[in-house]
């Protein structure tokens, strides 16, 4: 295994997308962006045109609040839809519930994560809809205040339109909001071939943790309100919480650079396109099993022993036996090359002989 200080190879890297470099625009609009001085705290002419762009991409007008962290934009978000007494519905497996190290229930002052069970770490549509009713009005219990979807998921499954709607839509009727953990947002609209709009507002997604740094960014998430009466609280909880960054133009330079001529696109079909190519490569050598079609830039297989062995010797870098045993988790990133991809499969197939 490769130490903390080494720069692991792109052919060895598949433990997360979070260990890829950064997009050459993007690098080079925070160096541009270092020139010269700007009004701090949001009222840089970078955050303006990122606010422009956003309202653009999602077809209305959406209240933008950049941040530095995922973990950030989803506690933000979730405290701003739910209160101290209120639970949020979530998968079991979602990052929220097994990622944030209890920061959900810190920044919403309590509020409890309920997980509701379905296959692919997607919620079940039945399973929502007995939850959202579970002691409503028992001055006893948490009640159920926000439903929160990973799009994609953390098995790398993407929920379609119709599951969105169906869940959001269980999620109104009872009265809850509907959050989005969009920390690979572009995979998935990638994979779905759909708009912004159709996979979240005109869903009934209120909203959404918006994702880059996954994606090519190097410190850019950003909390994207589809309801303009959170817009306060918002400001208010992002300030408190130590993410109004006075010198803001370097996050949103970033964002600038991301959404310039499809840049988050074009990343996002790469990384997928390279999941796919390494899910194709693996159903061909005998021994090893694909547990799922990759539908965005992650896929879980399953290794012999050796296998696992002889790459983690080599220096090759992935999550293993943290699921169930002989279970491995890659993933792919933008920087990844079909080159890199045909180097891990070589070193795959050498080592299940």
């Amino acid at each position: 295994m490769s130490t903390s200080t080494d720069v692991i190879p792109a052919h060895r890297a598949f433990i997360s997308d979070n260990i890829a470099g950064a997009s050459p625009e993007i690098v080079q609009a925070v160096a541009a962006a270092a020139a010269g001085y700007a009004l701090s705290y949001g009222d840089d002419p970078f955050t303006g045109s990122v606010r422009h762009r956003l309202s653009e991409i999602f077809e209305r007008d959406v209240e933008v609040f950049p941040v530095s962290t995922g973990t950030a934009a989803n506690c933000l978000s979730l405290a701003a839809l739910t209160p101290p007494w209120g639970s949020v519905l979530c998968h079991p497996s979602s990052h929220i519930n097994v990622d944030e190290c209890g920061a959900p229930e810190f920044f919403t002052g309590g509020a409890k994560l309920v997980p509701v069970p379905g296959d692919d770490s997607k919620i079940d549509s039945d399973a929502l809809r007995e939850t959202v009713r579970r002691r409503a009005g028992d001055v006893h219990s948490v009640q159920p205040s926000v439903v929160s979807i990973s799009q994609a998921t953390e098995r790398g499954s993407v929920y379609t339109l119709d599951e969105i709607g169906r869940l959001a839509t269980i999620a109104k009727d009872a009265g809850l909001r509907v959050h989005m953990d969009g920390a690979r947002f572009a995979n998935a609209l990638d994979h779905l071939g759909v708009t912004p709009a159709e996979m979240t507002w005109k869903a009934g997604i209120d909203v959404l943790s918006f994702g880059a740094t996954k994606n090519g960014a190097m410190t850019a998430e950003a909390i994207v309100s589809f309801d303009p009466a959170l817009a306060s609280e918002l400001a208010f909880r992002a300030k408190r919480a130590g993410q109004l960054a006075s010198k803001m133009r370097f996050h949103t330079v970033q964002f600038d650079a991301y959404l310039t001529d499809g840049l988050w696109l074009r990343n996002a079909r790469r990384a997928n396109a390279m999941a796919a190519r390494l899910g194709d490569g693996l159903k061909a050598i005998p021994g090893t099993e694909l547990l799922s079609s990759p539908q965005a830039n992650i896929l879980f297989c399953r290794l012999p022993q050796q296998t696992t062995e002889g790459l983690l010797a080599e220096g090759y870098t992935f999550y293993h036996d943290r699921w169930a045993p002989g279970i491995v988790r890659l993933v792919t990133s933008f920087a990844h090359t079909p080159e890199d991809i045909d180097q891990f499969l070589d070193a795959v197939h050498r080592h299940t002989r």
